[in-house]
């Protein structure tokens, strides 16, 4: 194409864009552009936090080894704070109240360490959760990674401090007559069923943490009354034997309940299969894919929402 100028030359005028009439969304797709921060696809998501895995790895780690970095004792006190919330318990629930009907002191005191122990990995891995997000505003606005990464590695965290804990499970368990068995290797698959679930609880929760700060103030009496619902300081059964039935079944059907009843069905020699709900693998299995699944996807879904506004 060409124009006449004013003193009668020529001038060329460049040819029409091949872009030109094309929509936003069409020169989108065109050029192969996407909108910054948009969520990806389910199973894209997948791929990239599975990529980011050993991120997750070493962010969990350094928040474990930071945790108590300014205490003396340092890393001790992952095992001495369960630990002593469990002597506190003994001393008010076990001694004062006699909340171990039906056991004996070799089988209660186990008993009750490894329900400490155990409800802790999911209360710590819920608090954490609900921060996650809302405490970690800078990194999640500087760096672009899966937000998931980070509820998850703060159940990671809690589950290697449990790992840590778990010496002195096995050390009270052995002290008071339950030696290691093959029952003992049950503790692997029903921690990895209760990381499951936790994780699906700490996205879920970190979700609405996201938007609602003031969550993490209310979690504590929740995760609190949780705990005494859940038979961490006495039996269920024996406890409510002269109320309702479906009472007790509603506690014992409880994730947390199961999941403690799984780690000490393996542990303690005293504690038999008597003492489980039916089903109780199967429904182990039940909450840790509902919850983790579910919680997941409900997750994923505000993706392009998490550090902004």
């Amino acid at each position: 194409m060409s124009d006449t100028t004013h003193n009668g030359g020529l001038a060329l005028s460049p040819p029409p864009s091949a872009d030109e009439g094309l929509s936003a969304s069409r020169l989108a797709a065109k050029y192969g552009l996407t909108v910054s921060g948009a969520r990806p696809g389910l199973f894209a998501y997948i791929r990239q936090l599975w990529g980011r895995r050993h991120f997750i790895l070493a962010f969990s780690r350094a928040k474990l080894t930071a945790q108590y970095s300014q205490a003396k004792l340092g890393q001790l006190w992952q095992v001495a704070t369960p630990l002593l919330n469990a002597l506190v318990y003994f001393l008010i629930f076990g001694i004062i109240l006699g909340t171990k009907k039906g056991m004996s002191q070799e089988v209660f005191i186990p008993f009750l360490v490894t329900g400490v122990f155990v409800f802790t990995f999911t209360q710590n891995s819920v608090m954490a959760g609900v921060r996650s997000i809302s405490n970690n505003l800078g990194l999640v606005r500087a760096l672009h990674f899966p937000r998931a990464s980070l509820p998850i590695s703060f159940s990671l965290q809690q589950l290697q401090q449990l790992l840590f804990s778990m010496i002195v499970l096995v050390a009270v368990a052995v002290g008071f007559g339950s030696y290691p068995a093959l029952s003992w290797l049950l503790v692997v698959p029903a921690l990895a069923l209760q990381f499951l679930f936790n994780s699906g609880l700490a996205l879920i929760m970190a979700r609405l943490g996201s938007k609602t700060p003031d969550l993490a103030q209310l979690m504590p009496f929740v995760m609190r009354t949780w705990m005494y619902a859940s038979g961490v300081m006495f039996s269920i059964p024996v406890m409510l034997a002269d109320k309702p039935q479906w009472i007790a079944d509603v506690l014992q059907y409880n994730p947390a309940a199961i999941y403690m009843d799984l780690v000490r069905f393996a542990l303690i020699d005293g504690y038999g299969s008597e003492n489980l709900p039916q089903h109780v693998w199967a429904v182990g299995i039940a909450w840790s894919l509902v919850v983790g699944v579910l919680g997941f996807v409900y997750f994923w879904k505000a993706e392009e929402r998490y550090g902004r506004g």
